[in-house]
């Protein structure tokens, strides 16, 4: 059945923004699937951050206002990739003018802002996803089949770091990323996708404890132009501007049948750019993952005899999720990374636009605000330390 393209836009062309943007180009070439993108537009209010993105990425225009994107009547779905505290204001108007939207997390900067975007997406029959990436992974989804129906069995403690330095240097220009209370930081920016990658695991939360917050750059200098993503490049001013939330951040968790999970998040680790990783003790083995090698994971079970057991590392190819004709080699050992993850993403949104189940569907807004609460329970659990 043929289906007829879909106009898309990303509104934001930041770092995120640029992922969402080439994943629309590279969605037509992955898997047997529906609709194609029409790449209409780019929206930012950096004019030169919009052109350059609509330029590489093979966009019809770059527009300043998000508006325009809103009210043009050739985009059918919108990416929102821009600050958590814009996102309720244009996902709400994107629904009202019969756009699908595609919002990144976390959804928004209060669970009070999610709650009224849920309730704007209840009122349309417009699809309203919230982007968790990592849930397109080969190698996490191949994990997951063996927590679920493979050798491993259930999930007894899930322990995960997310360890990144784009904030090492305090010479780094303030942005929305450093400002906004606790929880708003390093918690909302990275643990969103550790806390949803082990409900991925374990099921949903059911507690939280011992949570610790710190700030360890407490004021940044205010930039004199316009920072990209994590990065700088700007000429900074000599006026230091506080840092309200945080730069680490450590709690434990509870799921059901009495799994624990004990995670670590960092936006100050210097060494580590984008450090993600989980290891999984389950009933019959172990696993781990680590997105520096995305293209596999390791396991340890009881198959192997006893002298020549140990921990094996498999590499990611056809027989796995997401990898035969969704990669241009869909060989093992070639390798894909976190870029990929976005494009099954887009694909996925596009194929549950037109109605078609071939991959699971985006979470919804709905999850998005459990993720929300999830991480309000984390930050309401801060320890009290004791002084001795």
């Amino acid at each position: 059945m043929a289906h007829s393209p879909l106009g898309v836009a990303v509104i934001g062309a930041g770092m995120v923004g640029r992922a969402h943007a080439n994943a629309y180009r590279n969605a037509a070439t992955v898997f047997d699937a529906g609709p194609a993108p029409r790449l209409v537009a780019i929206a930012d209010l950096h004019e030169p951050f919009a052109a350059d993105a609509a330029r590489r990425y093979g966009y019809s225009r770059a527009e300043t206002d998000w508006r325009a994107v809103i009210d043009a009547p050739d985009i059918d779905a919108v990416s929102v990739a821009v600050a958590n505290d814009l996102h309720r204001e244009i996902v709400e108007a994107a629904l009202a003018a019969g756009k699908h939207v595609l919002c990144e997390k976390p959804l928004a900067p209060s669970v009070g802002d999610a709650q009224a975007m849920v309730d704007a997406a209840a009122a349309t029959d417009r699809i309203a996803a919230v982007g968790f990436t990592f849930r397109r992974s080969p190698a996490l989804n191949a994990l997951r089949e063996q927590v679920l129906g493979g050798g491993l069995g259930r999930v007894r403690h899930i322990v995960g770091n997310y360890w990144t330095d784009y904030g090492f240097d305090p010479r780094r220009p303030m942005s929305w990323r450093y400002t906004g209370g606790p929880g708003s930081g390093v918690l909302a920016d990275i643990g969103s996708h550790m806390v949803d990658l082990a409900e991925f695991f374990c099921g949903p939360t059911t507690g939280v404890q011992g949570t610790s917050l710190s700030t360890l750059i407490t004021s940044r200098p205010k930039p004199l132009g316009v920072a990209v993503g994590h990065a700088g490049g700007v000429e900074l001013s000599d006026e230091l501007v506080p840092v309200t939330n945080e730069d680490l951040c450590t709690f434990t968790t509870t799921y059901g049948g009495g799994t624990l999970g004990t995670f670590s998040l960092s936006r100050v680790a210097f060494g580590h750019a984008n450090s993600l990783r989980i290891d999984l003790f389950c009933e019959n083995g172990t696993a781990s993952f680590d997105l520096t090698r995305p293209a596999e994971f390791s396991i340890i079970d009881g198959t192997p005899g006893q002298a020549v057991n140990g921990a094996r590392q498999v590499y990611i190819g056809p027989w796995h999720p997401y990898v035969s004709r969704g990669l241009p080699m869909d060989f093992p050992t070639v390798g894909h990374g976190q870029n990929d993850f976005f494009v099954f993403q887009a694909r996925a949104f596009l194929d549950q636009i037109a109605g078609i189940e071939q991959l699971p569907p985006c979470p919804d807004l709905a999850h998005g605000l459990h993720n929300l609460r999830v991480l309000d329970a984390i930050v309401s659990a801060t320890d009290k330390p004791a002084h001795l």
